[in-house]
């Protein structure tokens, strides 16, 4: 196999792609909205607007082809008030009628996040599953940070590789109107 190589990137469209690929199968998103081609609009809301500026979105290459993504929050990470506005009309745009389920994910999302200042990885996915792509976009961020780590598993399937990489299973939560079950995911250091 290959070696998978990891760098940075601000090309959200690459990344959104990636992404909605990635989570093409996945309850939660399924559960948010379960027509797949309006995935990438949402997964590039979020990337600009909610992960903003201020995060880092990394890439995995594998034989030069774009093989996953990943977005992490620093700690302290804040959306701005304009960024929200403008989220809000996207996504509404987005999902239409499903926009309470994306409001109610966030709001319960954010009821399980820890108050003291963490890492966040809000996304992480590769198109092809079990080929190494998570486990090496994992290390590589994890190797470049310092402090406590935190994420929300949508897949039972993941929550082992998480682990391996020294995340605890905090909480598990199911998601209003007969939502999936979610894994809340905390690393110490």
């Amino acid at each position: 196999m290959l070696p998978v190589t990891i760098t940075q990137t601000r090309d959200v469209e690459l990344a959104s792609a990636l992404l909605a690929q990635a989570f093409a199968d996945d309850p939660v998103t399924l559960w948010m909205d379960p027509d797949t081609a309006r995935h990438r609009a949402v997964f590039r809301t979020l990337l600009v607007h909610i992960h903003g500026k201020g995060s880092t979105i990394d890439l995995a290459m594998r034989d030069g082809q774009p093989v996953g993504a990943a977005a992490w929050d620093p700690p302290g990470h804040k959306i701005s008030t304009r960024a929200q506005l403008v989220s809000s009309w996207e996504f509404l745009r987005t999902l239409g009628p499903r926009i309470g389920r994306g409001i109610k994910l966030e709001a319960e999302f954010a009821k399980h996040r820890p108050k003291e200042p963490h890492w966040y990885l809000g996304q992480i996915g590769a198109p092809v599953k079990g080929a190494g792509v998570g486990t090496a976009l994992l290390q590589h961020r994890l190797e470049q940070i310092d402090g406590p780590a935190y994420l929300e598993s949508s897949n039972a399937l993941n929550v082992p590789l998480y682990e391996r990489f020294g995340f605890q299973v905090i909480e598990e939560f199911e998601l209003p109107l007969d939502g999936p079950k979610v894994w809340a995911m905390y690393r110490p250091m």
